[in-house]
């Protein structure tokens, strides 16, 4: 077969564009390594769309859950990975769980029998020169590849520990425990008005307390393909700084020099207001609506992290975007590399889609497959895209990836309402449902605009 795309990983993401394509009359070659020369260290077997770890694709409920409102747009796009869902799905309450077998083989029996989708299992070691190309590979790209795509972007973001740490919603920080500042009041032309950091001021005897929490509390293991892949020393899991002595921290992340706490009158420290300590948080998104914790990359387990980082003064009540994590992952740096169109601006016949751009999750992956394939066939077509509007969770996610994130600081991130365009005027019991409502509604109108999706 005489391909017009070229997709390389056939994973959630590889396998939900290949579909997309394939609907619309595209031919496409879709290369998988294993099975054909290659293996990852986390996959039991050749077959395309296996899930590694959980078999959860997160909550199904498209009323008030980002997730699920994700799980709704799909659906109403045709996606492979939602139908084959349903046939393998399993009980789990308000979540969708599926048999990870049958999904897997579910998804495989379409494509191959699929008379516009040709599966070739190829071990892929460089970009293409040439020709439409979409990059689906994953965390565990190939090492070979890995060092392609280093090549291409310039940016060595690849096959290390992913240092990531928690994110805040801003509107669960207690204000009236925090303020605004940068240190020594040293601010950029692009500086809110009172500075760059929300500083979450601490005693001594709350610092001493918080310190003892992170010797003592419960840490994951990293996974034994993992083990000898290095991180770097600038991130460094906050944890692993505790136990390198009690003052590490006063002298690293949570230094309290040059901060003038407004609220503090103790005398504590010689040069007057400086806090003992200070957790800062510096602005993850340009709509203001997501606040990532300083220097908090960790190994502690999520539950340990809730109830430790909630002792923090002003993050009592803290509801967490994401959690901190470290493990190994490859993903490149997409708001500073990719077009709107998730195209390299350096190679702009690559595509990349999955995890690989900086996406968490099998859902999300998945869903930026899907776009990947359709932004491919309208580009075929010579017709122009109309990306899904941010109100959406697509269109949400796909700004994340491709712009509204801050390059300096991107981190892989699932779907959350943290990434949508703030709803102010609606109390924040009802604002969820607001988010999908609106969702609903806005994606509706474009759906309607872009025409039928293929059956």
């Amino acid at each position: 077969m005489t391909h017009q795309v070229h997709i390389i990983g056939g994973g959630l993401a590889g396998s939900e564009a290949a579909f997309q394509l394939a609907q619309r009359g595209v031919k496409v070659r879709l290369s998988e390594m294993r099975g054909g020369g290659g293996k990852t260290p986390a996959h039991e077997t050749e077959g395309l769309a296996e899930l590694v770890c959980s078999n959860s694709f997160r909550s199904d409920d498209d009323t008030k859950n980002a997730v699920g409102l994700l799980h709704h747009e799909m659906r109403r796009l045709g996606s492979l990975v939602m139908m084959a869902g349903e046939k393998a799905r399993v009980p789990a309450g308000s979540a969708m769980a599926v048999d990870r077998d049958v999904f897997s083989a579910e998804v495989e029996r379409v494509l191959s029998e699929h008379p516009n989708v040709e599966i070739v299992r190829e071990k892929v070691e460089a970009l293409p020169e040439s020709g439409l190309t979409i990059v689906a590979t994953g965390p565990l790209t190939a090492a070979e590849l890995a060092s392609s795509i280093v090549k291409a972007t310039g940016e060595d973001r690849l096959a290390f520990f992913d240092a990531i740490a928690p994110i805040v919603h801003r509107d669960s920080i207690d204000m009236s425990k925090c303020w605004i500042q940068s240190r020594w009041n040293k601010r950029t032309e692009a500086s809110n008005e009172d500075g760059d950091y929300i500083n979450c001021p601490m005693t001594k005897e709350q610092y001493l307390a918080f310190h003892q929490g992170l010797l003592d509390a419960e840490k994951g293991e990293f996974k034994e393909w993992e083990a000898d892949t290095p991180y770097f020393d600038g991130c460094m899991p906050i944890e692993v700084m505790a136990e390198r002595g009690v003052e590490t921290l006063r002298y690293g992340p949570m230094k309290g020099v040059g901060l003038d706490n407004p609220y503090d009158t103790n005398e504590e420290h010689p040069q007057g207001r400086w806090p003992y300590a200070v957790v800062q948080l510096r602005q993850d998104n340009k709509l203001g609506t997501l606040w990532n914790m300083v220097g908090f990359q960790t190994k502690m387990k999520y539950g340990a992290q809730v109830e430790l980082f909630r002792t923090i003064p002003g993050l009592e009540n803290a509801e967490f975007a994401r959690l901190g994590g470290m493990h190994r992952n490859t993903f490149i740096n997409s708001p500073e590399l990719l077009d709107r169109q998730l195209r390299l601006k350096s190679a702009p016949h690559i595509r990349f889609a999955g995890q690989v751009t900086g996406c968490e999750g099998y859902v999300e992956s998945s869903a930026v497959g899907l776009v990947a394939g359709m932004m491919a066939a309208a580009e075929l077509a010579g017709t122009d895209w109309t990306a899904p509007p941010p109100t959406s969770a697509l269109g949400a996610l796909l700004s994340h990836i491709t712009g509204d994130a801050e390059a300096s600081s991107y981190q892989p991130m699932n779907i959350n309402f943290g990434l949508f365009p703030p709803l102010h005027e609606v109390h924040k019991k009802q604002r969820k449902e607001a988010y999908t409502e609106r969702g609903k509604a806005d994606f509706g109108e474009w759906l309607a605009g872009v025409g039928t999706v293929p059956a």
